[in-house]
Order: C-alpha cells, then sequence, then structure tokens
C-alpha cells in the first residue's frame, strides 16, 4: 500500500496547498458541526419537528461515518494519485461541499427547515457531480476505493434520503399535533417508491453495483421503520417495513455482485494495484460505471 502513498518527483505537499488546508478545514468544521448539534442541549435530532416520514436519531450516526472517511480523503490528497483525482478533477467541489453541509446543519439546528431543504438540494447537487467525476475515473486501487468512492457513494445516498425527510420537515404536518391526512400519506408512498427506485438503480449502476450507496438508503428506510409505530401511523409502519424489506433486495443484489467481481479478480489473479499495469476494471470493488 505504500507504493499508492508515493509521491512523483515532481509533485510536493506544498501543491496547491490552498485547496488542501481548505479541504481539511472544511472536513474539520463540518464535523465538529454535526458533532456539536448531537451533543448540544439542543439535541435537534432527537428534538427537531416529528413528522410521518422522521427516521429514528440514530439513523443520523451514519455521519460521523462519512466524516471519517472524508478526512481519509484529505489524507489522501498528499498522494500523487490522491492529488490527481481531489486536486486535479475534483477541486474547490469538496470545499464547496463542505460549506453547504455546514449552512444545511446550521439551518436545521435553527429549525428553519425550508432553508435546510434548500442547502440540502444544494449539498446533494454537490455531492452527485463529486460522485460522477470519481466514478469516471479509468484507474483505481484499493485507496481510491477506501478514500474516494467509499465516502462518497455513502455521502450520495445519505444526501438523497435527507432530500426527502428534510422536505417532510419544511412542508409536511408535525406529526405530534396533527393527524396524517389522505396527502400525507400519498406523499410517504411516493417518497418510499422513489427511493426504492434510486436504491434499484445503484444496484445496477454496474456489474457490481454500488453498496454502499444501496446501504445508506436501506439504513434510513429501516430507521424510519422503527421510528414510526403502529401507534404512531400503521399505514406509514407497515409501507415502511415492505420497503425496508425491498431495499435488502438490493442491497443483496449488490453484495452478489461484488463477491461474484471479487471471485473473477481472484481467479485472473488480479491485485489491488500489483496486478496488469492496464487492468483498469479488474479492482472496482465497491461499484462504479
Amino acid at each position: 500500500m505504500a507504493s499508492f502513498f508515493r509521491r512523483p518527483p515532481n509533485n510536493t505537499w506544498s501543491d496547491h496547498l490552498l485547496l488542501k488546508l481548505a479541504n481539511i478545514a472544511g472536513a474539520l468544521f463540518v464535523m465538529g458541526a454535526n458533532g456539536y448539534t448531537v451533543i448540544s442541549p439542543l439535541d435537534v435530532y432527537y428534538t427537531g419537528k416529528e413528522t410521518y416520514f422522521t427516521p429514528a436519531p440514530w439513523a443520523y450516526f451514519l455521519w460521523p461515518v462519512i466524516h471519517l472517511l472524508v478526512l481519509g480523503t484529505c489524507t489522501y490528497q498528499f498522494s500523487g494519485r490522491g492529488k490527481e483525482l481531489i486536486i486535479d478533477i475534483i477541486g474547490w467541489n469538496l470545499p464547496l461541499l463542505d460549506f453547504m453541509n455546514a449552512m444545511y446543519i446550521y439551518s436545521w439546528t435553527n429549525q428553519e427547515y425550508k432553508y435546510a431543504l434548500v442547502f440540502m438540494i444544494f449539498t446533494g447537487s454537490v455531492v452527485s457531480k463529486i460522485y460522477r467525476l470519481v466514478k469516471a475515473s479509468t484507474v483505481r486501487n484499493i485507496c481510491d476505493e477506501l478514500f474516494l468512492h467509499l465516502p462518497f457513494s455513502l455521502y450520495h445516498g445519505w444526501t438523497t434520503c435527507l432530500i426527502f425527510s428534510t422536505a417532510f420537515a419544511a412542508f409536511g404536518v408535525n406529526a405530534e399535533i396533527e393527524p396524517e391526512e389522505f396527502w400525507t400519506k400519498v406523499f410517504v408512498l411516493l417518497s418510499l417508491f422513489v427511493l426504492q427506485t434510486i436504491a434499484s438503480a445503484y444496484a445496477y449502476a454496474s456489474t457490481e453495483g454500488d453498496l454502499p450507496a444501496c446501504l445508506a438508503v436501506s439504513w434510513f428506510i429501516w430507521a424510519i421503520f422503527v421510528h414510526q409505530t403502529p401507534e404512531k401511523s400503521p399505514f406509514v409502519h407497515w409501507c415502511a417495513l415492505g420497503a425496508a424489506i425491498l431495499s435488502l433486495c438490493w442491497l443483496m443484489r449488490s453484495a452478489i455482485g461484488l463477491e461474484l467481481k471479487i471471485r473473477t479478480r481472484n481467479a485472473n489473479n488480479v491485485r489491488f494495484g500489483f496486478g496488469a499495469a492496464n487492468d483498469h476494471e479488474g479492482s472496482r470493488l465497491l461499484g462504479g460505471h
């Protein structure tokens, strides 16, 4: 693995230093902001607006996983391969992503849910751009998978789910004081259907699918099922259960595709970064296009 971090002669740690520092500062700031929302007296993930699409608070524990992986991305940018992808290709999109995410956290913390929705849509747009740039890379190794594909696949799937939950917080009824109406049920069912469609698109995005993104969607839907108890809403509870079970199918499809990809790689005796020099596809274990 040391070869992955070896810098070419014309690449020094001080190249594009401003962008590298912006990536690190942004990642640390967003991680701290998200951590503060959990440990602060406001406790926004537990005391925010209750809707009929609100997931269990533990669903948001996916944020620390994503932030830790993005810190790995910031470390990887000092390598030759990391500089090529993170600095030269992704560029200032990563600091922009951190800024949009921070504004979303600020708006959500202050219960300005309509503003939070706007910033989450922008966050999702920036993540989608980075996601496409990462998938478009033709040469991969294990560090690309761990520090680029994995964090941004989780990020993409998770922000997609948050767009729906934030939309319900912005425009949906308050589940604590208002009963579910016909249109609430329609939009809940429609949202679950769209999330299933997105999860299936992740699963069939390539031969091996996109396991991390499918995992993020499934995690979110199971959190809705757990939180929306039959006492709160039998309709949402059982619809979420059906959607959660179906999401496991897309998860299994990606897992099986990943296993087949690994078997094919082993059969061809191809290893991450150490196989044939021009074998680009063999190392795509976590999904791609």
